[in-house]
């Protein structure tokens, strides 16, 4: 090391402050423990100093600039080294900012939760961001230093990790309360409710550490594709059955249409084959049809009273209700437009 480097060396030690490539950070350690008396001390307008020895917060200092001096301020009197002569002190020095930072990225897997609607356990991930404040800087100081995370990657990183805690067990919680199918909650439907939930979920675990979440932004829940093309199936599955009148009934007709597609397209040899297996798939198809078609008039032409079973185990409805179910299914992307004339104009015709 040249002179000159020993020169800029020891100015640098009259003069502490937040390094510039520090600005942005929520809590800064300043490198040096030893501090000469008579130091410039400066801290920004957003940030306080605090002074810890032991794992004790015995100072701290607001923005301005200050000269380290027993004289104006008495709580160095308890940091002087006495072998120096009262010449230098020996604390930790943290510049912890007190605004509110905002666009702290976080993200990762919830793990396998299971939709309500289907029963079926998926792989879920969360992303997004949240804006964090340092209310109480003492606190979080010796929080941190008591896990050993002072510096601020440790101290954000820790953090991140408790909002994906507290997120994963929200979500999960809220779906089996509030029975919200999975679908809804990756499309965005119940964003708002989520980001209320994980603030006052986070409450309790930061508090302690004089931390409060002001909001989240850019909230998504999502999961695999081909597990999102699964859930449709199953949720169309579901509600094909419910507006047959039950599961058995579906089933039958499933069957029974996968019956005369394969006749349709297994051909014979000749002509006449041909067309009489296409005729015996029509003929099987326009049946399933009928099936569905007469256990609606059933439906329709029962007497008043407490509403029968179906044969499938479900509950008989009226057209109109299962226009309305067909409505919502079409509404939220389970049905394509196809899927959803068709079965509407089925429907129109029972009213």
């Amino acid at each position: 090391m040249g002179l000159f480097d020993t020169i800029k060396g020891e100015t640098k030690r009259n003069f502490i402050a937040r390094a510039d490539e520090a600005k942005g950070e929520i809590i800064y350690k300043y490198p040096e423990k030893n501090v000469r008396m008579l130091t410039q001390l400066t801290v920004d307008a957003d940030e306080v100093a605090l002074f810890v020895k032991d794992g004790k917060v015995e100072g701290k200092l607001g923005p301005g600039r200050h000269q380290l001096d027993t004289k104006n301020i008495p709580f160095l009197s308890r940091l002087l080294e006495k072998f120096t002569g009262g010449d230098l002190f020996i604390s930790e020095i943290f510049f912890v900012s007190t605004r509110e930072h905002t666009g702290v990225k976080f993200g990762g897997p919830i793990g396998d939760v299971r939709d309500p609607e289907t029963g079926l356990g998926i792989g879920t991930m969360v992303y997004g961001d949240f804006s964090i404040r340092v209310t109480e800087p003492e606190r979080l100081v010796v929080g941190l230093v008591g896990m050993g995370r002072s510096s601020n990657e440790d101290f954000v990183g820790w953090f991140k990790s408790q909002v994906l805690k507290v997120t994963r067990d929200r979500i999960a919680e809220l779906l089996v309360k509030k029975r919200w199918p999975l679908l809804d909650v990756t499309s965005g439907a119940y964003t708002e409710e989520i980001e209320t939930e994980v603030i006052g979920g986070l409450k309790p675990h930061v508090d302690s550490y004089g931390l409060t979440v002001v909001r989240m932004g850019n909230f998504h829940v999502s999961i695999k594709e081909e597990d999102e093309a699964t859930l449709k199936k199953f949720s169309k599955d579901a509600a094909y059955s419910r507006l047959a009148g039950g599961f058995n009934q579906y089933a039958q007709g499933q069957a029974m249409l996968g019956a005369s597609e394969g006749m349709a397209k297994g051909g014979g040899h000749g002509s006449g084959s041909d067309g009489a297996l296409q005729g015996m798939g029509l003929g099987m198809g326009m049946g399933m049809a009928q099936m569905f078609a007469n256990n609606q008039q059933q439906a329709r032409q029962a007497p008043q009273g407490p509403v029968p079973e179906a044969a499938g185990g479900g509950e008989a409805r009226s057209p109109a209700q299962r226009l309305k179910e067909l409505h919502e299914l079409h509404k939220a992307g389970v049905l394509s437009d196809d899927e959803y004339s068709a079965k509407r104009a089925e429907l129109m015709k029972l009213l």
